[in-house]
């Protein structure tokens, strides 16, 4: 099947954009929205055959607060006016979110002695609606938590949401309203000329006045091959991930956090959106770039750790596993760069409160630049798409009629919602980004019952085939399998 988007996209003869944007990762796509509201003719260029095919494909889906960002960095700004838009817009865009809240337990006394200056620094970042716990208040209010617990400090507005439906409206609301996504397109050289960069791509050459460096984990090397610099090393963190069947989600009421340290946020015990239970990440430093791959021992921990935490666990079954790179830098803060001489942007660094962050992200880096973009006036009435709802607790379109009938069972994605999500400029190409748009054959039965009629259903559709020989085709990328 041909990649999303023209050779020259935006029906401009020779492809000339006012922003171009590197990586259609969480980030690239919340880009992609601000600048395209803004007024910009924006193109969004991903090298993989579907978005959120990198960083962005494995992650825990917490809409946090930002309470435990460092104080006035960048990341905590971003992280707080994220929060706050996601909130604004998620109605208009039909994207859920599953009230939780979350509790900071602290398992040992050196942990719980840490407390107080975590409470300060989330009052610093502005969550001053914190709460300090006992041992016995925690235990009221989280009942199955395992022996050992010293204190807590509760977080009433950490939130669970969707991982892919958030990134995938930006898009697609970029898209309606006017930007161009093109796919299978990685950028092999660039050149500016003083007023305007020509990106090199196998689909074409396109012109930009802007170009904005979102790329991920490939961040520090466009930088380099676009610049001949760049101020940061990008050093893959892999986290993995186990997933407990749906019943084990009654565990927990709250998102469970570990007192965070200086490389990691920690081990999570949080319910997801789809009503299933989530142990992870991992924090492990690799050189790989590309693959994710999954550890047998330490999956094993995983579960081990999950059951300390929640010793009922031993009685539910895993459902699924899966891993994820997060971009880390050597730095703590995001590292975002503007050279408005040579009319570039690196948005670099965003770990694991990308998600969190994105909206206010593109919001921050529009701020930057908006002198470069002089003259662009912002849509007076945007397009707002309505995402379909996946979330376990909102009703879903297997309740709904003329649905075409329920295909994967397991998670009970209908008809209606595959063919959607294969249809249009942003429709999946790839089964795994199908997977993201849906969550067809990511429950229990992890597609044994339904991938035949959904192959069928795909078949031309994708640009790998369900029906291509296993040893030929690319395999499959970790952090799908959630």
């Amino acid at each position: 099947m041909a990649p999303a988007g023209d050779a020259f996209p935006n029906g401009h003869a020779d492809g000339t954009f006012d922003v171009a944007i590197i990586g259609a990762g969480v980030i690239g796509c919340a880009l992609a929205r601000r600048f395209t509201l803004e007024g910009a003719r924006v193109v969004l260029i991903e090298k993989a055959a579907d978005v959120l095919d990198g960083a962005s494909k494995g992650n825990s889906a917490i809409l946090h607060t930002g309470f435990d960002a460092p104080p006035g960095s960048v990341e905590a700004a971003c992280i707080a006016a994220g929060y706050r838009e996601y909130l604004e817009i998620r109605a208009r865009l039909n994207l859920p979110l599953l009230q939780t809240g979350a509790l900071v337990v602290a398992w040992t006394d050196e942990e719980a002695a840490t407390l107080p200056d975590l409470i300060a620094q989330a009052r610093a970042n502005g969550v001053d609606d914190v709460e300090p716990l006992t041992e016995a208040e925690a235990r009221r209010l989280e009942p199955a938590l395992g022996p050992g617990v010293r204190a807590a400090f509760r977080v009433p507005r950490e939130y669970v949401i969707d991982p892919w439906s958030a990134p995938h409206a930006y898009l697609r609301q970029a898209v309606e309203n006017g930007a161009r996504l093109m796919t299978a397109a990685p950028v092999t050289a660039g050149v500016f000329d003083g007023s305007t960069w020509r990106l090199e791509t196998p689909r074409g050459a396109v012109r930009a006045g802007l170009v904005i460096n979102a790329a991920g984990l490939w961040g520090d090397r466009l930088d380099d091959l676009l610049t001949g610099t760049t101020d940061f090393t990008i050093r893959p963190r892999k986290g993995q991930f186990v997933v407990y069947d749906k019943p084990a989600a009654a565990l927990a009421g709250h998102i469970l956090l570990p007192v965070p340290n200086k490389v990691t946020k920690g081990i999570v015990v949080c319910r997801t959106a789809f009503g299933n239970l989530l142990v992870g990440p991992t924090a492990e430093e690799q050189e790989d770039r590309e693959r994710a791959g999954l550890v047998p021992e330490t999956l094993e921990a995983l579960i081990r750790r999950g059951t300390e935490i929640l010793p009922a666990l031993k009685d539910h079954e895993v459902t699924a596993i899966y891993a994820g790179l997060r971009p880390a830098t050597e730095f703590k803060d995001y590292r975002i760069r503007v050279e408005a001489a040579r009319r570039y942007v690196t948005v670099g660094g965003i770990r694991s409160t990308g998600l969190s962050s994105a909206l206010g992200t593109a919001a921050h880096v529009h701020r930057l630049v908006a002198g470069l973009l002089a003259g662009h006036q912002a849509i007076a009435d945007p397009v707002w798409p309505r995402m379909p709802m996946l979330a376990e607790h909102e009703t879903r379109d297997w309740q709904c009629p003329g649905n075409g009938g329920v295909v994967c069972h397991c998670e009970r994605v209908t008809r209606r919602e595959i063919e959607a999500a294969l249809d249009g400029p942003t429709g999946a190409r790839s089964l795994a980004g199908l997977k993201r748009r849906t969550r067809v054959t990511m429950g229990r039965c992890q597609g044994f019952y339904c991938s035949e009629a959904l192959a069928a259903i795909t078949a031309g559709r994708l640009a790998v085939p369900m029906t291509a020989d296993p040893t030929t085709a690319p395999p499959a990328a970790a952090g799908d399998e959630a």
